[in-house]
């Protein structure tokens, strides 16, 4: 996030696309509950009529996938209005002039024929954005989970940078994290094109400073996604390690994910519990949980937080880094010699800009936000102040492009797939709690109850649901908060396995899948 959590109680127009926050991030979205208490408008955008919908002034029900298309109707609406903050842009950005001339065809009426938006919403929701003191756009994986998620928020970029909503108090571009210490997992180099710091795979510099630090050669090139990885296990990969992640559950085209894995010929799951995908392990090594490990996480506002062990582990459970550390050590692999989390966490701060004013002791009252670049420096509540660490923020020049498979008379529904408040993603931990298993027990398919009628469904009833790469049984809710024509479900559930039918694409930057759409066939068991 560029701005703190407690920003959230202070725009005066709130912006949220993509994110069903109420159940996603039910404690942080009590700030927006709050905002509205005091006064604060709120655009909501999302094909689902969510919770938070039901609270906003203004509620956008976007077609699946389409938000480029609203983005860019909104930029237009803005540059006509003449609410381009000019002073901002001018001194700050670059290629504004540009982009203002980009959106000139771009009108309301334009991207209503492709959001289903009525124009006149989109209007609305620009001028109010536009003409905000403080505007805020908060996002998740709703804009993300797309072939075009980069576009996406490099679009939501565009409408901060044209009205300067970026760098002040209760502003910002937000994207809230979806699980805990995604954060800090990012901060620590997982991720295939950056080391840890987000310093550069592809700079030789970064590649010497690092080969220097791990005692091993390292190239100076992107390293593979999860998505590469898959589409070679069994050929280039023949050994995987899956540390704390269901991926048969979470992941897109079961059968080409379980396929893989079983094709390898060695698989190591480190986990707390025996999930889908350690029951296909070869290795299942115990970890420790949050209560029993000692160790640091950065949360979604960047903040860095010590975490410290309150039980001691059950039966053989060790730490991950231990765990890692000790398969390292034993495979001849130099400078994974570590005594405790505290050595791994400094190492960190010794080697990423963004942590060096960090170190184990400074961050026991967890008070810091990143970047702290040294000692004296009090952390960084709110990003881009003064100015941007590239110099200048750039608009990036967008068209709209379709989903990369769309309704047709074989598959004549859209299916978007999503998380429920009761459950938290694969349900790893919330599953084997009754009380949650109490509150929801099973998976449903959220249809509308006009769809219900006309497709010979039943409420409460089960309906085969195919797509192209798949099919299965699903339980029917009948309900208005999925639109006529589109109907949602959880992937939270092993045995309502609904990414069997997702996986029609990959955004070509990130390789993330498009798990938000999907286009389906429903049709009475």
């Amino acid at each position: 996030m560029s701005n703190p959590l407690i920003d959230m109680e202070k725009p005066d127009v709130i912006f949220c696309i993509g994110t069903n926050m109420t159940e996603c991030h039910p404690v942080a979205a009590t700030g927006l509950k709050k905002a509205i208490a005091h006064g604060s408008r709120m655009i909501v955008a999302d094909p689902r009529k969510i919770p938070l919908a039901r609270l906003a002034q203004l509620y956008l029900p976007i077609r699946v996938g389409s938000d480029v298309a609203l983005l860019l109707g909104m930029a237009h609406v803005i540059a006509r209005e003449g609410l381009v903050d000019r002073q901002f842009m001018d001194s700050r950005t670059s290629g504004g002039d540009e982009f203002i001339e980009h959106v000139k065809p771009f009108t309301p009426e334009w991207a209503a024929e492709i959001t289903g938006v009525p124009a006149k919403d989109i209007e609305t929701a620009a001028i109010w954005y536009g003409s905000a003191e403080q505007g805020a756009i908060y996002y998740t994986l709703g804009i993300t989970e797309h072939i075009c998620g980069v576009d996406n928020v490099q679009s939501l970029c565009n409408l901060a940078l044209m009205t300067g909503n970026i760098g002040r108090e209760g502003t910002g571009v937000n994207p809230m994290r979806g699980q805990n210490n995604i954060q800090g997992a990012g901060d620590c180099g997982a991720v295939p094109s950056h080391f840890p710091g987000f310093q550069s795979c592809a700079e030789p510099e970064n590649a010497r400073k690092f080969s220097e630090a791990y005692g091993t050669e390292i190239d100076a090139e992107k390293g593979i996604t999860k998505v590469t990885a898959l589409n070679q296990c069994g050929d280039q990969i023949r050994a995987l390690l899956i540390d704390g992640e269901n991926t048969v559950v979470s992941d897109p085209e079961r059968e080409h994910c379980e396929h893989a894995l079983k094709s390898l010929d060695h698989l190591v799951v480190i986990d707390i519990f025996l999930t889908e995908t350690g029951e296909l392990a070869d290795v299942v090594l115990p970890a420790t949980s949050w209560g029993e490990t000692d160790g640091v996480c950065a949360n979604t506002e960047r903040r860095v937080q010590r975490l410290r062990a309150a039980v001691p582990p059950a039966g053989q459970a060790k730490p991950d880094w231990w765990i890692v550390s000790q398969i390292a050590q034993r495979i001849g692999t130099p400078g994974f010699e570590y005594e405790s989390a505290k050595d791994i966490f400094n190492e960190l701060c010794g080697l990423s800009p963004i942590y060096a004013g960090l170190d184990w002791d400074r961050i026991d009252q967890g008070e810091y936000q990143w970047p702290v670049p040294d000692k004296d420096h009090p952390g960084t509540p709110i990003l881009h102040v003064r100015e941007f660490k590239n110099g200048r923020g750039l608009f990036k020049i967008l068209g709209y492009r379709d989903p990369a498979e769309v309704i047709d008379d074989d598959f004549p529904v859209w299916l978007t797939t999503g998380r429920r408040l009761q459950s938290y993603h694969t349900r790893t931990q919330t599953g084997r709690s009754q009380g949650i298993d109490y509150l929801l027990s099973e998976e449903l398919l959220e249809v509308h109850p006009h769809d219900v009628a006309s497709w010979g469904l039943v409420d409460g009833g089960q309906c085969h649901l195919s797509s192209r790469r798949g099919k299965i049984m699903a339980k029917i809710k009948a309900t208005d908060q999925s639109p006529r024509g589109t109907v949602f479900c959880s992937f939270s559930f092993n045995d309502t396995p609904v990414n069997i039918l997702t996986g029609s694409g990959y955004d070509p930057v990130t390789e993330t899948a498009e798990l938000k759409v999907c286009a389906v066939r429903v049709e009475p068991a």
